[in-house]
Protein backbone atom coordinates (compact mmCIF):
# COMPACT_ATOMS: atom_id res chain seq x y z
CA UNK A 1 0.00 0.00 0.00
CA UNK A 2 1.56 3.41 -0.94
CA UNK A 3 0.74 6.93 0.05
CA UNK A 4 1.21 9.49 -2.62
CA UNK A 5 0.90 13.47 -0.91
CA UNK A 6 0.03 15.62 -4.37
CA UNK A 7 0.62 19.35 -4.94
CA UNK A 8 0.16 21.03 -7.98
CA UNK A 9 -2.23 21.92 -10.70
CA UNK A 10 -4.88 20.16 -12.36
CA UNK A 11 -6.05 19.33 -16.01
CA UNK A 12 -8.46 16.74 -17.54
CA UNK A 13 -7.18 14.14 -19.82
CA UNK A 14 -8.06 12.73 -22.43
CA UNK A 15 -7.32 8.99 -22.33
CA UNK A 16 -6.76 7.23 -18.68
CA UNK A 17 -5.84 8.39 -14.98
CA UNK A 18 -2.79 7.11 -13.15
CA UNK A 19 -2.23 9.02 -10.02
CA UNK A 20 -4.10 10.69 -7.37
CA UNK A 21 -4.60 14.19 -7.92
CA UNK A 22 -6.64 16.86 -6.31
CA UNK A 23 -8.80 20.60 -7.40
CA UNK A 24 -8.45 23.52 -6.19
CA UNK A 25 -8.06 23.63 -2.72
CA UNK A 26 -11.21 25.66 -2.68
CA UNK A 27 -12.62 23.97 -5.43
CA UNK A 28 -12.27 20.04 -4.84
CA UNK A 29 -14.54 18.68 -7.06
CA UNK A 30 -14.01 14.24 -6.52
CA UNK A 31 -13.88 11.60 -4.73
CA UNK A 32 -13.90 7.62 -5.04
CA UNK A 33 -17.79 7.24 -6.50
CA UNK A 34 -20.18 4.63 -5.97
CA UNK A 35 -19.67 1.24 -6.98
CA UNK A 36 -21.28 0.88 -10.51
CA UNK A 37 -21.34 4.12 -11.90
CA UNK A 38 -19.05 4.82 -14.51
CA UNK A 39 -16.96 7.77 -14.04
CA UNK A 40 -14.38 10.42 -16.27
CA UNK A 41 -11.11 9.51 -15.49
CA UNK A 42 -8.56 12.74 -15.75
CA UNK A 43 -5.09 12.64 -14.73
CA UNK A 44 -2.95 15.07 -13.01
CA UNK A 45 0.00 16.90 -15.31
CA UNK A 46 1.40 19.97 -16.36
CA UNK A 47 -1.05 23.08 -17.92
CA UNK A 48 -3.65 25.53 -16.86
CA UNK A 49 -4.92 24.86 -13.19
CA UNK A 50 -7.00 27.02 -11.38
CA UNK A 51 -4.37 27.98 -8.50
CA UNK A 52 -2.17 26.38 -5.79
CA UNK A 53 -3.77 23.26 -4.78
CA UNK A 54 -3.01 21.94 -1.28
CA UNK A 55 -1.43 18.45 -0.87
CA UNK A 56 -4.08 15.19 -1.14
CA UNK A 57 -3.44 11.90 0.30
CA UNK A 58 -4.08 8.98 -1.70
CA UNK A 59 -3.57 5.19 -0.45
CA UNK A 60 -4.13 2.96 -2.91
CA UNK A 61 -2.50 -1.10 -3.73
CA UNK A 62 -0.07 0.13 -6.45
CA UNK A 63 0.41 3.31 -8.11
CA UNK A 64 -0.17 3.17 -11.12
CA UNK A 65 -3.64 1.99 -9.99
CA UNK A 66 -4.61 5.04 -7.98
CA UNK A 67 -7.35 6.74 -9.97
CA UNK A 68 -8.46 9.81 -8.37
CA UNK A 69 -9.87 12.24 -10.93
CA UNK A 70 -10.87 15.66 -10.60
CA UNK A 71 -12.80 18.59 -12.23
CA UNK A 72 -15.90 20.27 -12.49
CA UNK A 73 -18.56 18.40 -13.25
CA UNK A 74 -16.92 15.08 -13.26
CA UNK A 75 -16.94 12.15 -10.88
CA UNK A 76 -14.29 9.44 -9.60
CA UNK A 77 -14.30 6.12 -11.15
CA UNK A 78 -11.23 4.63 -8.59
CA UNK A 79 -11.77 0.62 -7.53
CA UNK A 80 -8.35 0.38 -6.34
CA UNK A 81 -8.40 3.52 -3.65
CA UNK A 82 -8.66 2.76 -0.45
CA UNK A 83 -8.86 6.92 1.00
CA UNK A 84 -9.12 9.67 -0.91
CA UNK A 85 -8.11 12.80 1.63
CA UNK A 86 -8.69 16.49 0.17
CA UNK A 87 -7.35 20.01 1.91
CA UNK A 88 -10.08 22.48 1.51
CA UNK A 89 -10.93 25.67 2.86
CA UNK A 90 -14.26 24.59 2.16
CA UNK A 91 -15.26 28.00 0.27
CA UNK A 92 -16.88 25.10 -2.45
CA UNK A 93 -20.27 23.52 -2.52
CA UNK A 94 -20.36 20.29 -1.16
CA UNK A 95 -22.80 19.15 -2.99
CA UNK A 96 -20.24 16.86 -5.34
CA UNK A 97 -19.81 14.64 -2.17
CA UNK A 98 -23.75 13.67 -2.63
CA UNK A 99 -22.10 10.76 -4.76
CA UNK A 100 -18.99 9.89 -3.12
CA UNK A 101 -18.43 7.00 -1.89
CA UNK A 102 -18.11 8.01 2.08
CA UNK A 103 -16.10 5.07 2.63
CA UNK A 104 -13.07 6.34 0.25
CA UNK A 105 -13.70 9.91 0.68
CA UNK A 106 -12.83 12.50 3.49
CA UNK A 107 -11.79 16.46 3.79
CA UNK A 108 -9.48 18.00 6.23
CA UNK A 109 -10.99 21.48 6.27
CA UNK A 110 -8.64 24.58 7.40
CA UNK A 111 -10.10 27.73 8.86
CA UNK A 112 -8.86 31.03 8.47
CA UNK A 113 -10.26 33.42 10.54
CA UNK A 114 -10.58 36.93 9.14
CA UNK A 115 -10.65 35.13 5.47
CA UNK A 116 -13.46 33.20 5.91
CA UNK A 117 -16.84 34.17 7.44
CA UNK A 118 -17.62 32.28 10.51
CA UNK A 119 -21.12 31.34 10.12
CA UNK A 120 -20.43 30.40 6.28
CA UNK A 121 -17.46 28.07 7.39
CA UNK A 122 -19.71 26.62 9.65
CA UNK A 123 -22.78 25.95 7.94
CA UNK A 124 -19.96 24.25 5.32
CA UNK A 125 -19.39 21.81 8.21
CA UNK A 126 -22.43 21.31 9.28
CA UNK A 127 -23.66 20.21 5.34
CA UNK A 128 -20.44 17.79 5.51
CA UNK A 129 -21.84 15.72 9.16
CA UNK A 130 -25.42 15.80 6.89
CA UNK A 131 -23.63 14.24 4.27
CA UNK A 132 -22.20 11.88 6.43
CA UNK A 133 -18.46 12.40 5.19
CA UNK A 134 -15.59 12.14 7.61
CA UNK A 135 -13.60 15.26 8.01
CA UNK A 136 -11.45 17.44 10.51
CA UNK A 137 -11.16 20.95 10.94
CA UNK A 138 -8.35 22.83 11.54
CA UNK A 139 -6.67 27.01 12.47
CA UNK A 140 -3.08 28.16 12.61
CA UNK A 141 -2.42 28.62 16.08
CA UNK A 142 -1.25 32.48 15.56
CA UNK A 143 -2.26 34.56 19.09
CA UNK A 144 -5.00 36.63 17.33
CA UNK A 145 -6.77 33.34 16.27
CA UNK A 146 -7.22 32.21 19.52
CA UNK A 147 -10.48 33.23 20.56
CA UNK A 148 -11.96 32.38 17.03
CA UNK A 149 -11.11 29.38 17.55
CA UNK A 150 -12.42 28.58 21.05
CA UNK A 151 -15.31 29.62 19.23
CA UNK A 152 -15.68 27.50 16.51
CA UNK A 153 -14.90 24.43 18.54
CA UNK A 154 -17.83 25.82 21.00
CA UNK A 155 -20.08 25.54 18.18
CA UNK A 156 -18.75 22.23 16.14
CA UNK A 157 -20.22 18.80 17.19
CA UNK A 158 -18.21 16.84 19.63
CA UNK A 159 -17.86 14.59 16.84
CA UNK A 160 -15.84 16.70 15.14
CA UNK A 161 -11.98 17.12 15.80
CA UNK A 162 -10.42 20.42 15.80
CA UNK A 163 -6.73 20.34 15.22
CA UNK A 164 -4.33 23.72 15.88
CA UNK A 165 -0.91 23.62 13.77
CA UNK A 166 1.36 25.96 15.04
CA UNK A 167 2.48 28.94 13.01
CA UNK A 168 5.42 29.26 11.84
CA UNK A 169 8.06 30.75 12.87
CA UNK A 170 6.27 31.48 16.09
CA UNK A 171 7.53 30.40 18.98
CA UNK A 172 5.45 28.68 21.69
CA UNK A 173 6.25 29.19 25.79
CA UNK A 174 4.31 26.29 27.56
CA UNK A 175 2.17 29.05 28.53
CA UNK A 176 1.40 30.00 25.29
CA UNK A 177 0.48 26.67 24.09
CA UNK A 178 -1.58 25.89 27.16
CA UNK A 179 -4.82 27.66 25.67
CA UNK A 180 -3.93 25.60 22.04
CA UNK A 181 -3.80 22.31 23.74
CA UNK A 182 -7.25 23.38 25.39
CA UNK A 183 -8.54 23.50 22.10
CA UNK A 184 -6.74 20.68 20.59
CA UNK A 185 -4.97 18.35 23.46
CA UNK A 186 -2.68 16.99 20.37
CA UNK A 187 -1.03 20.20 19.93
CA UNK A 188 2.17 19.59 21.72
CA UNK A 189 3.38 17.68 18.90
CA UNK A 190 3.18 20.49 16.89
CA UNK A 191 4.41 23.28 19.78
CA UNK A 192 8.55 22.65 18.86
CA UNK A 193 9.95 20.92 15.39
CA UNK A 194 11.12 17.59 15.87
CA UNK A 195 14.60 16.39 15.84
CA UNK A 196 14.73 13.98 12.79
CA UNK A 197 18.27 13.63 10.99
CA UNK A 198 19.29 10.04 11.12
CA UNK A 199 15.78 8.58 12.16
CA UNK A 200 13.74 6.17 10.39
CA UNK A 201 10.47 8.16 8.45
CA UNK A 202 8.18 6.45 6.34
CA UNK A 203 8.57 8.41 3.18
CA UNK A 204 10.67 7.29 0.40
CA UNK A 205 8.85 4.13 1.27
CA UNK A 206 5.87 3.56 1.49
CA UNK A 207 5.19 7.60 1.74
CA UNK A 208 5.97 9.64 -1.26
CA UNK A 209 5.15 12.80 -2.48
CA UNK A 210 4.49 13.89 -6.41
CA UNK A 211 3.81 17.04 -7.84
CA UNK A 212 1.90 18.06 -11.26
CA UNK A 213 4.46 16.79 -13.61
CA UNK A 214 4.85 13.31 -11.71
CA UNK A 215 8.03 14.31 -10.23
CA UNK A 216 7.87 12.19 -7.17
CA UNK A 217 10.25 12.68 -4.22
CA UNK A 218 10.31 11.39 -0.61
CA UNK A 219 8.74 14.12 0.93
CA UNK A 220 7.74 17.69 0.19
CA UNK A 221 10.68 19.12 2.19
CA UNK A 222 13.34 16.88 0.76
CA UNK A 223 14.52 17.83 -3.10
CA UNK A 224 15.59 14.92 -4.05
CA UNK A 225 14.20 13.52 -7.01
CA UNK A 226 13.29 9.34 -6.88
CA UNK A 227 11.64 9.35 -10.46
CA UNK A 228 8.27 9.86 -11.97
CA UNK A 229 5.11 8.55 -11.15
CA UNK A 230 3.84 8.36 -14.98
CA UNK A 231 6.56 6.26 -15.89
CA UNK A 232 7.69 3.80 -12.55
CA UNK A 233 10.56 5.27 -12.51
CA UNK A 234 10.79 5.56 -8.68
CA UNK A 235 9.71 2.46 -7.88
CA UNK A 236 13.15 0.99 -7.77
CA UNK A 237 14.18 4.18 -5.24
CA UNK A 238 11.73 2.88 -2.51
CA UNK A 239 12.99 1.59 0.45
CA UNK A 240 13.34 2.25 3.89
CA UNK A 241 15.52 5.58 4.67
CA UNK A 242 16.63 8.16 7.72
CA UNK A 243 15.32 11.73 7.14
CA UNK A 244 18.13 14.05 5.95
CA UNK A 245 16.51 17.30 7.61
CA UNK A 246 17.40 18.45 10.89
CA UNK A 247 14.01 19.31 11.95
CA UNK A 248 10.44 18.42 10.59
CA UNK A 249 7.87 21.13 11.76
CA UNK A 250 4.91 20.27 9.74
CA UNK A 251 2.34 17.60 10.35
CA UNK A 252 2.57 16.86 6.64
CA UNK A 253 5.84 15.72 7.31
CA UNK A 254 6.33 14.66 11.37
CA UNK A 255 2.96 12.43 10.77
CA UNK A 256 5.46 9.61 8.97
CA UNK A 257 7.97 10.23 11.31
CA UNK A 258 8.88 6.74 13.05
CA UNK A 259 10.26 7.85 16.23
CA UNK A 260 6.29 9.28 17.06
CA UNK A 261 3.33 7.52 17.68
CA UNK A 262 1.08 9.25 15.40
CA UNK A 263 0.21 6.26 13.51
CA UNK A 264 -1.34 4.97 15.82
CA UNK A 265 -3.11 8.13 17.42
CA UNK A 266 -4.49 8.48 14.14
CA UNK A 267 -5.01 5.15 13.20
CA UNK A 268 -7.39 5.09 10.39
CA UNK A 269 -7.26 8.69 9.62
CA UNK A 270 -3.86 9.70 9.10
CA UNK A 271 -4.60 11.13 5.96
CA UNK A 272 -7.51 12.94 6.80
CA UNK A 273 -6.07 13.61 10.11
CA UNK A 274 -9.27 11.97 12.53
CA UNK A 275 -7.32 10.65 15.58
CA UNK A 276 -8.60 6.77 16.21
CA UNK A 277 -10.23 7.98 19.86
CA UNK A 278 -12.07 11.51 20.68
CA UNK A 279 -8.67 12.62 22.71
CA UNK A 280 -10.19 16.11 22.67
CA UNK A 281 -13.12 14.80 24.78
CA UNK A 282 -13.69 15.24 28.49
CA UNK A 283 -13.01 11.42 29.38
CA UNK A 284 -16.66 10.59 30.67
CA UNK A 285 -18.05 11.92 27.16
CA UNK A 286 -15.39 9.47 25.59
CA UNK A 287 -17.12 6.13 26.92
Amino acid sequence: MLTILYRGPWRPATTTARTARSPNAGTPRAAARRPGRAGTLLRVGGGSGSGAVDPVHAVGRRPGSILVPAGPGDAVSAPRVRRVAIQTNLSCRTGWLDDADRDAVALWCTYHPGQTPHDRFLTKTTELTALGVRFSVGVVGLPEHLEAARRLRAELPDSVYLWVNAAEGHEYTDADAAGWIGIDPLFEFSQRPHRTRGRGCRTGDSVVSVDGAGTVRRCHFVPEVLGNLYDDSFRDALRPRPCPLDVCDCHIGYVHAEQLPLYDVFAGGVLERIPAEPVWLPLPARR
